[in-house]
C-alpha cells in the first residue's frame, strides 16, 4: 500500500483530477474501477472521484508497486555525456548559469531572464527556464520529486528566446493560477526597453491588426482588419537618441505574439539585432562592429495591482531588471541616471 498526503498544491481539486496527474498513464476506466473496488481510497473511505481534496487528506493506493510504477510518468532526459537515460530534471550538458532572482516568496519568483534561453521547452531535450526553475527548487529543498508528480512549477507568461528581462513564475499552484489570471486580464503593467533603427522624437500610441502566419512562425501587421487578424495597440516613448539609433520605452496595451518587434518594424523602426523582423544590413553592421547578435529588446519593469490572495502583498509594488551588457554599447545616459 502506498499513501500520499495532500499538500497545498493538490488541495481544492477533485480526486479524479489528482489521480489523473499522479497516475498519468492509467486509463480513466482503470482509475474509476479502482475507486469502486476500494483499491484507491481517501482517509480509508470509499470514494467515487468527485470528492474535493483538502489539505492533509491521505490518499491510499492499495496497488502493487509494479502497477503504480507502470502507470506513473517520469521525466527522462538523455544524458549526452554517458549516452543513457537519467531521471534528472535537467540535462547534464549545456546548463546555463544560475537564476538571476529579482524577487521570491512562497508562491512566485520574479526572474531576469537572459537572452538566448527558452521560457518553456519546445523539444523534449530542451533545457528551458522552467527546467532551471524546477532544478533550483529541488536543489534548495523547496519541492521534492514526489511533489512534481502532481504539480510542476512553471512560468506565468513567456518571453521570446532572444528577449531578455523580467518574467514571473509560479512556485505554488495558487501563485501560478492567480498570477496567470491577472496577466491574461492585462491588469499587470509591463514596460520594455528596446533599441531601434532611426531617430524617434515623440511619444506615440500606434494601433493596427496582427495576423500570425503559422507556417513561418511570423506575424504580419495590417492597417485594417483582415480575416484572422487581431487588434493591437502599442505605446512607445523615446528616451534617448545616439546617431542612427533610439532607445525606446514601450508599453503593450494589448499583448500578442511578437507584437513589439513586428509593430515597430511596420512603421520603419525595427529593433536592432532582430533577425526575423529587422534590417539585415543594420544587423550585419552591429554584429561586426559591436558583436551584437540578438535583438535589443528587454522586459524592464513590472507593476502590480488588484492581486488577491495569496499575492496581495505585491499590490502597488514594482520591480525592474537591469538590461544586458549589450545595451551598454551606446552608453545611454538615461539608463545610467536610473541605476
Amino acid at each position: 500500500m502506498q499513501s500520499v498526503t495532500i499538500g497545498e498544491n493538490e488541495a481544492g481539486q477533485r480526486l479524479d483530477k489528482f489521480l489523473g496527474k499522479y497516475l498519468k498513464l492509467a486509463p480513466k476506466s482503470f482509475l474509476y474501477k479502482m475507486l469502486r473496488k476500494k483499491n484507491i481510497t481517501v482517509n480509508r473511505k470509499k470514494c467515487d472521484g468527485s470528492e474535493k481534496l483538502a489539505f492533509g487528506d491521505e490518499v491510499q493506493f492499495f496497488l502493487s508497486e509494479e502497477t503504480i510504477q507502470k502507470f506513473s510518468q517520469t521525466d527522462e532526459i538523455t544524458d549526452s555525456k554517458h549516452g543513457r537515460a537519467t531521471d534528472n530534471v535537467f540535462c547534464q550538458t549545456a546548463r546555463p548559469p544560475g537564476l538571476e532572482i529579482i524577487y521570491e516568496d512562497k508562491h512566485i519568483l520574479i526572474l531576469n531572464k537572459p537572452s538566448g534561453i527558452l521560457s518553456q521547452k519546445a523539444e523534449a531535450s530542451d533545457y528551458s527556464l522552467v527546467e532551471q526553475i524546477i532544478d533550483y527548487l529541488l536543489e534548495s529543498g523547496q519541492i521534492s520529486k514526489e511533489q512534481l508528480r502532481t504539480f510542476r512549477p512553471s512560468v506565468c507568461h513567456r518571453l521570446d528566446r532572444n528577449t531578455s528581462g523580467l518574467i514571473v513564475a509560479g512556485k505554488s499552484l495558487a501563485g501560478l493560477q492567480e498570477m496567470s489570471r491577472r496577466l491574461k486580464e492585462r491588469s499587470i503593467h509591463k514596460e520594455y526597453l528596446c533599441v531601434v533603427c532611426g531617430q524617434m522624437k515623440e511619444k506615440k500610441r500606434i494601433s493596427g491588426f496582427l495576423k500570425k502566419e503559422e507556417k513561418t512562425n511570423q506575424v504580419r501587421i495590417y492597417s485594417e482588419e483582415v480575416e484572422g487578424s487581431l487588434p493591437i495597440v502599442t505605446e512607445y516613448m523615446p528616451l534617448e537618441e545616439k546617431g542612427a539609433y533610439t532607445l525606446l520605452k514601450v508599453a503593450l496595451i494589448t499583448g500578442r505574439t511578437h507584437q513589439i518587434r513586428a509593430h515597430l518594424s511596420s512603421i520603419g523602426h525595427p529593433i536592432v539585432g532582430d533577425y526575423k523582423y529587422g534590417s539585415p544590413a543594420v544587423n550585419a553592421r552591429v554584429k561586426k562592429q559591436y558583436g551584437i547578435s540578438s535583438q535589443m529588446l528587454h522586459s524592464w519593469k513590472i507593476e502590480f495591482s488588484q492581486l488577491q490572495e495569496p499575492l496581495e502583498t505585491l499590490n502597488h509594488r514594482s520591480f525592474t531588471a537591469p538590461p544586458p551588457a549589450s545595451f551598454d554599447v551606446w552608453k545611454w545616459e538615461v539608463l545610467k541616471r536610473n541605476q
